[in-house]
């Protein structure tokens, strides 16, 4: 029996990127599940690997991202019972504590095949439960966007109430930051190239809004509206072009969650400014599945729910790569599977 899928062309890119089928993966052994996909979300690291930014093997099943539903179990599963809606996990081998050396090589959709198929088979620890209420594809937008904004606040960062966070612009990473900074009491200042979508971000709760393309110095800005004090975490997605500008908006101490690389993947650093105000700007690439279940629980806390812009069916994955590719999109663009 064959399952729709996804694969990756040769050479990689939107044109090559058409759908195919697999072999059903069958049913899970021991310590397994077989899971029933039904939504993927889209990533910027997705995008990287379909276009070819990130060399993957011709072939490659993309997408990070899954959720189903849990059709049968092996033996010795004891997380989780067929019907259950389970989420997939970013990093299939780091369940905690510091990433294991050969995390990075066992990414879905990267180093392994990924999500963008109809049924998968994987052991019960590749997974989480969902939030309660959630549907499959709310879930699905958490694995890559949601916990990576967790991990940017609560794990690396201090973020707690009266903490002022900077978020920029209007993708997954950044409105799920907005949501959990005001959730744990923040103050946020966004910033966007779109006075539609800061307006969209003022709804979701922005107490400042700045128009980076009519203010280009928008670190300095960021500072005044902080009365000088400069704030306490930067969510930081534009890597090298934008880094100067978030260091001069934080405080003395203060921390830069470099996550990042869309307005450039090198260039120079302003190193004085970095130590003349302590700053730690600090990579990170998403999180653990411990941090994933603390955040789950966290969202059922404060009742959140993500901000899904479009949705688009698995046979037009390249569409939906398009679509993001055109900055159209506000939040998460979901793929139904």
């Amino acid at each position: 029996m064959s399952l729709a899928a996804v694969r990756v062309g040769s050479p990689a890119s939107l044109d090559t990127l058409l759908p195919t089928t697999v072999a059903d993966p069958g049913q899970p052994g021991p310590g397994e599940i077989r899971v029933k996909l039904a939504a993927s979300s889209l990533n910027y690291h997705d995008f990287a690997v379909v276009t070819g930014m990130i060399p993957a093997e011709a072939g490659r099943i993309p997408m990070s991202d899954g959720a189903g539903t849990v059709e049968a179990v092996g033996a010795g599963v004891t997380q989780f019972k067929p019907g259950d809606l389970v989420v997939s996990i970013f990093f299939p081998e780091w369940i905690d504590g510091t990433p294991p050396a050969t995390a990075f090589r066992g990414v879905p959709g990267d180093g392994i095949d990924g999500y963008a198929r109809a049924a998968v088979v994987a052991p019960e620890h590749w997974f989480t439960r969902v939030p309660s209420g959630y549907s499959a594809a709310e879930a699905a937008t958490l694995t890559c966007a949601g916990l990576t904004a967790w991990r940017a606040l609560f794990v690396d960062g201090t973020v707690k109430p009266g903490s002022t966070v900077l978020v920029q612009g209007s993708g997954g990473v950044s409105v799920f930051a907005l949501q959990f900074a005001k959730a744990a009491g923040a103050t946020v200042i966004a910033t966007s190239s779109s006075d539609a979508k800061l307006e969209r971000l003022k709804a979701l709760g922005a107490d400042h809004l700045i128009n980076y393309t009519e203010t280009p110095a928008w670190g300095m800005k960021a500072l005044e509206l902080t009365g000088g004090n400069g704030v306490d975490c930067v969510v930081e997605i534009g890597g090298a072009g934008t880094l100067d500008q978030s260091m001069m908006a934080t405080r003395v101490g203060g921390h830069v969650a470099l996550i990042g690389v869309l307005a450039g993947f090198a260039g120079p650093v302003q190193t004085a400014l970095l130590m003349a105000k302590n700053l730690r700007v600090q990579g990170l690439t998403v999180g653990s599945r411990d941090q994933q279940q603390a955040m789950i629980a966290g969202i059922e806390a404060n009742g959140i729910k993500p901000i899904i812009s479009d949705h688009f069916p698995l046979a037009s994955l390249a569409d939906a790569f398009r679509h993001q590719a055109a900055n159209k999109h506000f939040g998460k663009i979901v793929v139904d599977i």
